[in-house]
């Protein structure tokens, strides 16, 4: 792999949590209002709830340190110990949580092999146990968007309402994980509204491209939120002056969203070089902020990686024959124009 062009500063895409705060957004933490969120009392957090209740027209809402968190803690409110979880096979919930499912609510998965990540309405109805008592209760169908393993794909809308007319007709909860939502709603026009009206609980992150520090939020009716309040207590992520972490998150819904559009754009230009290359194989579509392809021939991922680390670019190999990268707030024109300079030169 001869190549003699370095980047000028370190190109960060093993994954868009690497964001750093903004001055802006550093202001707003700086300045933010705080008490003690465990009594209710942090204006700040306060502001950011009912701000995204608001956004997705759904009830209430709840701030957590992660998004693992808000996904564990919908999942433990809308089942019982020995109740079965529906999720595709590569989901974050399933495979990236710790085992959660089982460890924080007692439930086992089926996992369905979907295309990309992404399930349909009839893998759903096929997946559901009957009512037998040598089986398990199927009780909450989870979904992904954007979707991580599938690079960043997204769903059509059409199949999350054939899903949840399903969920509905069997008497299942729908709850998505939407770690990178809003990357899915730039990418496709769709609007938080349409989420909050269709779907039982949502969990949105503010971590990762919208380039907050750490948060995520949990939403769904009153009477859910109060009971993932107590699950979140039980989980020990009753944080008292939470309101620096929420003032970053309000900060990055509100001025970070329409910057989406440019990490998408990065992610194209980047695949776009990529794929001319004779050692790249297949690579999923790219359609937001997530870059997924295969090696060929002796370019296997950790080699690649490492080439790639000798001139100042992080990726992340994430199978024998897989290489991920991830643009975000912090990835800038001028990185991806000499990242796609070092491609050209293999």
């Amino acid at each position: 792999m001869p190549v003699d062009y370095i980047c000028s500063m370190i190109t960060e895409l093993r994954s868009d949590t690497f964001t750093k705060p903004t001055p802006a957004m550093l202001q707003a933490m700086f300045t933010a209002q705080v008490g003690d969120d465990v009594f209710g009392e942090d204006p700040s957090v306060n502001e950011l709830e009912n701000y995204c209740a608001n956004l997705f027209a759904m009830e209430s809402a709840l701030f957590c340190p992660s998004g693992t968190m808000t996904n564990q803690i919908g999942i433990k409110c809308h089942t019982q110990p020995g109740d079965e979880v529906i999720c595709d096979k590569t989901s974050h919930v399933y495979i990236y949580e710790g085992g959660g499912i089982a460890f924080n609510s007692g439930c086992q998965v089926k996992s369905i092999n979907g295309i990309r990540g992404m399930i349909t309405a009839d893998e759903v109805k096929d997946s559901i146990n009957p009512d037998d008592v040598h089986k398990a209760a199927t009780s909450l169908v989870c979904i992904e968007n954007t979707v991580n393993r599938g690079g960043g794909g997204c769903y059509n809308f059409d199949d999350i309402v054939a899903i949840k007319n399903v969920c509905d007709t069997n008497g299942l909860k729908l709850h998505l994980d939407g770690a990178r939502l809003f990357n899915a709603l730039r990418a496709t026009g769709e609007n938080e509204k349409q989420y909050g009206e269709i779907f039982d609980s949502i969990s949105i992150c503010m971590s990762k491209g919208l380039g907050a520090p750490a948060g995520s939020i949990l939403l769904g009716s009153h009477a859910f939120i109060k009971k993932a309040r107590r699950v979140r207590k039980v989980m020990g992520g009753g944080m008292r002056q939470a309101g620096f972490m929420a003032a970053a998150g309000l900060h990055a819904l509100q001025h970070h969203q329409q910057k989406l559009l440019m990490d998408h754009d990065h992610a194209k230009q980047i695949a776009a070089a990529l794929i001319k290359k004779d050692f790249v194989g297949k690579m999923l579509p790219v359609e937001t902020n997530i870059i997924i392809f295969e090696l060929k021939g002796d370019e296997a991922p950790n080699h690649f990686c490492e080439f790639m680390k000798k001139r100042d670019i992080l990726c992340l190999p994430i199978s024998s024959t897989q290489v991920r990268m991830v643009t975000h707030l912090d990835v800038s024109a001028q990185m991806v124009n000499d990242l796609i300079h070092v491609i050209d030169a293999m």
